[in-house]
This record gives structure tokens, sequence and C-alpha cells, in this order.
């Protein structure tokens, strides 16, 4: 029997690393139904030595996204994905504001879909942090559902559901994933970007007195919930092969402040809570619109899947004890 193809578009960066190590995983335990041939992309080179060192058999094609240069490679070398998971974002939105050009050009999809359309039987999952607000006039909990009408505020919201259209217009079978924050222990080949949970231990372990917004919201999902979650979907796909037309919040179950968020921290590991300053989001100026609050419900994807994300509080105690033991 022929392996089943898996390509993680991005996978340098920090879900597409953890992607890469929990299929890596789940091959090496031979704990998945079916045989996997693993490759990912990367922009930026050199690639990182403990990349090539823990995925040794996993193919690397140097992409351009904003030009679709290195897909013919991957054809030729690698041949048609069953799977493809696209990681790849500029997820800054102060950075999409200042190159909005760039922000369109990468996180709208489109050099990867036009690629894909030459195939047939291929699924793409993606990975969507939507920083929009929603229209919910009419409901007392502002916690979004998937059909509510998405109103971005900014370059990099309006990138995102430029994206989401773009998507389900031109593929045949994909699953747009709306993630939230996601955090969790650091990866492989560290990341250069500040992870929010080790930022505000390392900051509140020297005794820094720290500023949160108590009036922002979200939903941090844990990282290997999130990679459980597109590892259930291609479990599904490879098994069933049926036509896979989804969008899910990809969220945690807690809706949280970053207040809140911050005080998770400092209970877990005994600091002083009056280190953490709340002020309102609307006392700072961060040269970009951000919403207030992006709350969703996850109750599709529950559904969909039969998994329960785990706690924030819990979240939290898995990615400060996992850095410990490093």
């Amino acid at each position: 029997m022929s392996k089943k193809k898996i390509l993680i578009v991005g996978g340098t960066g920090y879900l597409g690393q953890h992607l890469l190590q929990s299929y890596n995983s789940n091959q090496t335990s031979q704990s998945h139904s079916h045989d996997l041939a693993l490759a990912f992309t990367y922009h930026s080179t050199p690639l990182p030595q403990p990349l090539l060192d823990a995925f040794p058999d996993s193919q690397s094609f140097h992409v351009d996204l904003k030009s679709g240069i290195g897909f013919e490679t991957i054809s030729n070398a690698f041949g048609q994905p069953d799977v493809v998971v696209n990681c790849a974002a500029i997820s800054v939105p102060r950075a999409c504001e200042t190159d909005p050009a760039s922000a369109h050009a990468i996180n709208v999809p489109s050099s990867l879909v036009k690629w894909l359309q030459s195939f047939k039987q291929t699924v793409l999952f993606s990975s969507i942090s939507p920083q929009i607000r929603v229209n919910l006039s009419n409901r007392d909990q502002y916690i979004a559902k998937e059909e509510d009408i998405a109103i971005p505020l900014n370059v990099y919201g309006k990138t995102k559901v430029e994206a989401e259209k773009f998507i389900s217009e031109n593929c045949p079978n994909f699953a747009i994933l709306r993630s939230s924050i996601i955090y969790g222990p650091q990866t492989l080949s560290p990341v250069p970007k500040s992870l929010p949970i080790q930022w505000i231990d390392g900051a509140l372990s020297k005794r820094e007195t720290l500023e949160f917004f108590h009036d922002e919201f979200r939903c941090p999902i844990y990282v290997k919930d999130l990679v459980t979650v597109i590892l259930g979907l291609t479990s599904q796909w490879l098994s069933e092969g049926k036509q896979m037309q989804l969008l899910l919040n990809a969220g945690g179950p807690d809706r949280v402040s970053r207040v809140q968020i911050a005080e998770a921290v400092a209970q877990f590991r005994g600091y002083d809570t009056s280190l953490i300053k709340p002020v309102s989001a609307s006392s700072v100026d961060r040269g970009v619109k951000s919403p207030a609050d992006i709350s969703m419900d996850i109750t599709r994807l529950v559904q969909t899947l039969n998994i329960n994300p785990v706690s924030f509080k819990d979240g939290v105690k898995l990615t400060l004890t996992t850095e410990a033991k490093r």
C-alpha cells in the first residue's frame, strides 16, 4: 500500500513544528492507521539544524507563497499530497498594517490553492486566526458562532475573511479552523516570536510590574489540542475520503481577559498577583485597531471531533511543566 502524503505549509513555524512532531510521533508509534510520508515548506533559509535532525525522513521544500515558486518542485519530488495543512501567515496585525500587499499575498493562499486545483482528492486544512468581531446585536453574551457575520477591524482581519471566502469558493475539500491565541510549550527549534505564557512567566519571575487589558477577551487554545483537531480531521479524510467542507471555531473552552491570562500564570507559579495591573485596551495605542472580544462558541468543534480541549488553567500548567523539563 502506498503511503499517504501529508504536506505542512509553513512547517518551521510554531504550529507547523508541533504538527510535524505529532505526525512523526504517530507514525513512529504506529498509532496511526495509515503509513504516512511527511513534507513541509519553509521560506527563511537556512533551515534550522534541530528540525533537520528531528525529522530526517521528512522532505523539505523552499516555497515563495507570493509567487508560488517552489510548488512545482513539490509535485516532481514529493507528488500529489493527500492532505495539505496551511500554517503560513503574517500574523502580527501591526506588520499587516505596515505592508498590506504582503499580508494579502501570504494570508490569502491564492498560489497554494491554484496549485492544489491541479489535483483531485486533496483536502486543505487551514488555520486562520480571524482577529474579527461579529454582528451579535441579538445576543446577550459576546461569543461568536461560525455562522455569525464577520466584521474585520484591521488589515489582518480583512485578509483572513478574504482567505476564508477564497478557500471556500475554490477548494472542493477543506476545513477552515478559526483558531484563537495558540499557546503551549516551545518548539524543537525555538521560534523567534515571543510565546505568551513563557513571556508572562519570565517577566513575573523578575518581579516586574506589568499592565494587562481587563476588557479584551479571547479563548486561547492549547497547541496540542489544535494539533489533535488537525490529526483527527486527517484521520477522517484518509479513512473515509468523503467530501469535506468545514468551518470550525478552534478555541479553548474558557473566555479569559488578558488580566486573567496573566493571573493564571501567577497563580500556578505562586507569583505576587499585585504585579499585574489591569488597564483598559483603549488606554494604549498599539498602532492598529483590535477587537475587544473574539470569544468563540466551540460546540461544533466538540461535536464534530468528539474532543474536549483542556481548560486554560490546565493548559498553563501543562505548558510550564513541559518547559521545566527542557
